[in-house]
């Protein structure tokens, strides 16, 4: 029983970080205009973000402490301020998405429009940070959103030629109807999707709220390898739902309705109701996670008192700074702009940011002033500079592959 809850936190993080809106809605995107040519993509994504993971989780294990309190310290005032401004922008980004995604998807469970939702939505994570126990926090959503293994099981109902799945998968193109541009951008958006540095700043932080030591390295592992590669399969199914459905009806995904329809061909009303649950759960998580991160990258910078683990009174500035992202975050949404396009963007823009947190990581996985004997391995630090030559040419490349599409439009 001890194993199967310590798996709560990577769960969590799979849902809530790798199988959040951005992914839901860019994995929906690329099946449906490319087929599953980009499965690759999410394939070096899972293992990105599981070596990310694994050595944020094992820097904080190890050392006690969180990534922007070692941030500050390994690289100094100046270099890390910009670090903190960059990530602490992106995640707030990334909460406003999540906080659009909730209200859209309790749309689709209402039909009421998604502003009305958007309040209700905020206030309800706020609530559940001020109120909830991580660990009830951790197993509730994480459990409720593995209910969107309901696109694994659509994809089989659909009964789809596994043959040209395959074909898309292992030897992917640029479809004929895309240029090479636009491929290359929902490339960067994807792995953007996946690696999310809030996935991080969360994992890690979660590792200090539940006092991990390096007797608890074997939980991250489990968290690690568990978690991601869920994550992981699940937006494949996804894409591959997309891709059996909406692409040879030439349907592009511009909103969370479109993402379920394969669902309701295959198993109509109750299967649309799982994955409704799914998108709730998912969304949720995240928002948790993106506004507990915005404390975190914050509070842990400054030296504040954090965490859940401390009364609100006791750690009152960490719960402000949660709340004013809450509040700024659900204003951009009053302005009725589409939270679609905000995700689209903020996957974008956490590649971009990406080298920020993960080059600080890597540096002080191998200090051992800071490590000891658990400095990375040599196969390790050989995947992990494959890894960072990846996230530099992707952030690198985003912004003019960005313009030159038009966003990827």
């Amino acid at each position: 029983m001890k194993v199967v809850l310590a798996v709560a936190l990577g769960v969590l993080t799979a849902i809530g970080g790798f199988l959040d809106i951005g992914d839901l809605v860019t994995s929906a995107v690329v099946g449906s205009r490319f087929g599953l040519s980009l499965a690759w993509v999410v394939i070096i994504g899972i293992i990105g973000i599981c070596l990310f993971a694994h050595m944020s989780g094992r820097v904080a294990a190890v050392s006690g402490r969180a990534t922007f309190e070692i941030i500050r310290e390994r690289l100094g005032a100046r270099a890390a301020t910009a670090n903190l401004a960059a990530s602490f922008l992106v995640n707030l980004m990334t909460l406003t998405a999540e906080v659009g995604g909730i209200a859209l998807a309790l749309q689709l469970a209402s039909g009421v429009g998604p502003l009305l939702w958007m309040p209700v939505a905020a206030f309800a994570v706020w609530l559940v940070i001020w109120r909830v126990k991580f660990s009830a926090m951790e197993n509730v959503t994480g459990l409720l959103g593995l209910t969107l293994i309901v696109f694994a099981v659509a994809l089989f109902l659909l009964g789809p030629n596994w043959a040209d799945l395959a074909h898309q998968a292992f030897q992917p193109k640029v479809p004929a109807s895309e240029g090479p541009a636009t491929y290359w951008y929902y490339a960067i958006a994807l792995f953007g999707a996946a690696m999310t540095p809030y996935e991080v700043f969360f994992f890690s932080s979660g590792a200090v709220e539940e006092k991990w030591t390096a007797k608890d390295l074997w939980q991250s592992r489990i968290n690690v390898l568990i978690g991601f590669p869920l994550g992981g399969i699940l937006s494949l199914s996804i894409a591959a739902c997309a891709a059996v459905v909406l692409l040879p009806r030439t349907i592009s995904v511009t909103s969370l309705s479109q993402v379920v329809l394969p669902v309701a061909e295959a198993g109509g009303k109750l299967a649309v109701a799982f994955a409704i649950v799914g998108f709730v759960a998912a969304t949720f998580g995240a928002a948790l996670e993106t506004t507990l991160s915005s404390g975190y990258t914050l509070s842990q910078f400054l030296g504040w008192s954090w965490g859940k683990f401390r009364k609100p009174r006791d750690a009152a500035r960490f719960h402000l700074v949660m709340v004013i992202s809450l509040v700024v975050g659900l204003g951009v949404l009053m302005t009725g702009v589409d939270p679609v396009q905000v995700t689209e963007f903020s996957v974008v823009f956490s590649a971009i940011a990406l080298p920020l947190t993960y080059l600080p990581i890597l540096i002080v996985a191998n200090d051992p002033e800071y490590m000891g004997t658990f400095v990375n391995g040599k196969v390790t630090n050989f995947f992990a500079q494959i890894f960072l030559v990846i996230i530099l040419i992707a952030s690198l490349a985003a912004i003019p592959l960005m313009i030159i599409t038009g966003a990827g439009a």
